[in-house]
């Protein structure tokens, strides 16, 4: 889908409803980054891995639908419901089950309220086992009405995603779609990746399944359109054109090596490219290419041909490219195990744009056909809707669907199932690939559901571990310290749960791991500790805990016997004494397969070299080493820059400027060999060394 934000004034060239809005994710060097969105979290984005299904995993096993219900407490909701009976109105409307403690179990929608909740309060109907869990847990039932039916479907799916109650289907996923955004806010448009509110003025084009798409895509279009992605400012301040354009990925407008209708030619072309005339974009630069070469300018028709073959790898990467279907989502939802997985393409300017599986949470009574209705109306509670959404399977409403999706878009939206022909053909791609997905995930959660078992028989741990924090310092001689959490569960790494802590202790002396340990725990607990303010964040948290729980069961920390002593410490002055404790201390020679394992009060623990239980400790292990040392060389990167050469000991004013003039910028000096950096005049080979270790020197 494409969208067209508002227009500001063109810069001229030097020369010539109740849910609360969620905040969303929205270093200057000489090769201007591709993706220039900026990550406020304590993620790294720089050192996590690819978000392919980096959010879907699987939810908790729902509660047996066979449990038994006492007479009295069903009688009790069932009077509960009666009395919102008497009050509720015929109208159309929302409306809440709630329990003793005010936590709501059930956001439902009618078009007759009171004659849907009347069917809750007749005591001898048939209702699954489900319903009568939920009735038997309601004390009072709150209802607000709405104007249509249509608003009161837009409404509940909003309070759904707000409010996750236990007895509804929940779409356990807030991240924003990337799009791809050609800037307008300047005479020389860039383009990038663009994450949240669409407010800069410019062409967004989009959604994408992940950022992993948009990447790939942007990068070809680079290679293809030579389109700039740097920012204003590192646009504005060149004199001489940086490496893309070197390597064939930028036009150079910033030092005018196009002119500006010539830059403003290609970007015409990658606007029509991404809007779906790609086939008239081919065709052109084709002919543009048989020109060059029937007139012997072999170096321009060598440049077309790159473009054209750049054209290519974006939509054979796109894998499946449907002929008829301009704008689509399709859906294909699988059950299997009492778990369901929903999988959806994207499909814009008859391009196809990705695809992501979901698992949304949801009690095995649920037919496949429930899980996906409910499932559209939160999925597209806060995206814009395409003109046609595909289904796999029928839903009891979906006109309803279709009217509240219109209005939400502001033009017709058409909802089906195709019978027949190429979208049939769409729909079975997408059912297998969702059949695939979940067949991954159950494998996945098996054997990781095994390994946790075995950690509570090996170490012998008081019950299975729901969460496991990892941790781990970094620095260079007590320079640009950081600390790092990763998490896993039963269902692997969440990386939505990593964080990193730049440490800050003034007092600290340079190289002191147990202090800088201390920190970072004191600082992670404190904020557990510390208790929730407000009815929200007491909402959120008990929400959080059913999901996925806050604190950890298990903590494990990289080092021996005196690591774990000082943790063990911190702990008891903090009084927590829930939490296990594991230090791991490296082979001889840092031997992977060697590791000895502490544990408090108990004799060191070594397990045989092939044991999966070690393995999947040194996994963890090595993957807190991993998130920590790209944490520590990211910050150590931004210093670098913001100090330049002059960090260095033995380099001076005259040397610097030799560097510079020899190199080009500060980022060649950080890629250049001893080799390479012995050549410039006035540095020895011993001066390479020294430079050449500054940047790549290893941090503790």
């Amino acid at each position: 889908m494409v969208h067209d934000s508002p227009e500001r004034p063109t810069p001229v060239p030097k020369t010539d409803p109740e849910a609360d809005p969620k905040a969303r994710r929205s270093a200057k060097s000489d090769l201007p980054q591709d993706d220039l969105t900026l990550d406020t979290s304590d993620v790294d984005p720089e050192t996590s891995a690819p978000e392919e299904e980096d959010d879907a995993r699987l939810p908790e096993a729902s509660e047996d639908a066979a449990e038994t219900i006492a007479e009295g407490t069903l009688s009790i909701g069932h009077e509960a419901i009666e009395n919102a009976v008497r009050l509720a109105p015929t109208s159309p409307g929302v409306y809440r089950m709630l329990n003793a403690a005010n936590d709501v179990l059930y956001v439902g929608k009618a078009k007759n309220v009171k004659k849907r909740l009347s069917s809750y309060a007749r005591a001898n109907a048939p209702l699954p086992a489900r319903i009568l869990r939920m009735i038997a847990a309601t004390t009072h039932v709150e209802i607000v009405s709405t104007m249509t039916e249509t608003e009161a479907l837009l409404l509940e799916a909003n309070l759904i995603k707000q409010l996750r109650p236990r007895f509804n289907v929940q779409l356990r996923d807030d991240k924003s779609f990337p799009y791809i955004l050609i800037t307008g806010d300047h005479w020389a448009p860039q383009i990038l990746k663009h994450r949240g509110a669409q407010s800069r003025p410019g062409r967004y084009f989009g959604p994408f399944a992940n950022a992993g798409a948009v990447n790939r895509t942007i990068t070809a279009l680079q290679r293809a359109f030579l389109i700039r992605s740097c920012t204003d400012g590192f646009f504005e301040s060149r004199s001489r054109p940086c490496l893309l354009y070197q390597i064939k990925r930028c036009a150079g407008p910033c030092t005018r090596e196009i002119d500006f209708p010539g830059y403003g030619e290609l970007v015409r072309e990658a606007t029509e490219f991404l809007s779906g005339r790609s086939h008239a974009v081919k065709q052109l630069l084709a002919a543009e290419m048989e020109k060059a070469s029937g007139e012997l300018e072999f170096e321009t028709a060598a440049l077309y041909r790159d473009r054209l073959a750049a054209l290519s790898a974006i939509q054979s990467q796109q894998g499946i490219n449907p002929r008829t279907v301009e704008e689509a989502d399709v859906f294909a939802i699988h059950q299997e195990g009492g778990y369901s997985c929903v999988e959806v393409f994207f499909f814009r300017t008859g391009q196809n744009w990705g695809n992501r599986a979901y698992f949304p949470r949801a009690e095995k009574s649920f037919t496949p056909e429930e899980v996906l209705s409910s499932f559209l109306a939160q999925f597209y509670d806060d995206k814009p809707p395409p003109k046609l959404i595909l289904l796999s399977h029928e839903i009891e409403e979906s006109a309803l669907l279709a009217d509240a999706l219109s209005v939400k878009a502001g033009s017709k939206v058409e909802v089906s199932v195709p019978k027949r022909g190429e979208k049939k053909e769409l729909i079975g791609h997408a059912l297998t690939n969702a059949r695939e997905a979940l067949g991954r995930k159950l494998a996945d959660t098996a054997t990781q559901s095994r390994l946790l078992e075995g950690m509570v028989t090996t170490l012998g741990l008081p019950h299975t571990p729901k969460r496991i924090e990892v941790y781990d310092n970094s620095h260079i001689q007590g320079t640009n310290a950081v600390g790092a959490m990763i998490v896993a569960g039963p269902d692997g790494f969440m990386k939505n749960q990593y964080r990193k802590f730049n440490i800050k202790s003034e007092g600290l002396t340079p190289g002191d791991d147990y202090g800088m340990m201390r920190e970072v725990l004191e600082r992670r607990f404190k904020r557990l500790l510390k208790p929730p303010e407000g009815e929200a964040s007491k909402a959120r948290d008990k929400a959080d805990d059913e999901s996925f729980p806050q604190w950890p069961d298990l903590v494990i920390i990289d080092g021996g016997r005196g690591q774990l002593n000082a943790v063990r410490e911190i702990f008891e002055n903090l009084g927590l004494t829930q939490v296990s404790l594991m230090a791991v201390a490296k082979g001889p020679e840092r031997d992977a397969g060697r590791e000895t394992l502490f544990m408090p009060d108990r004799e060191a623990i070594k397990l045989e070299p092939r044991d999966p239980v070690l393995y999947f400790i040194q996994r963890l292990r090595d993957e807190a080493h991993r998130f920590v040392i790209g944490s520590h060389r990211k910050l150590r990167k931004k210093d670098i820059r913001e100090a330049g050469l002059q960090e260095i000991p033995g380099i001076g004013p005259s040397r610097k400027r030799a560097l510079l003039h020899h190199f080009g910028t500060l980022k060649e000096i950080e890629r250049a060999s001893i080799a390479d950096l012995g050549k410039v005049p006035g540095v020895s080979a011993e001066s390479a060394r020294k430079i050449f270790e500054f940047f790549h020197a290893q941090p503790g």
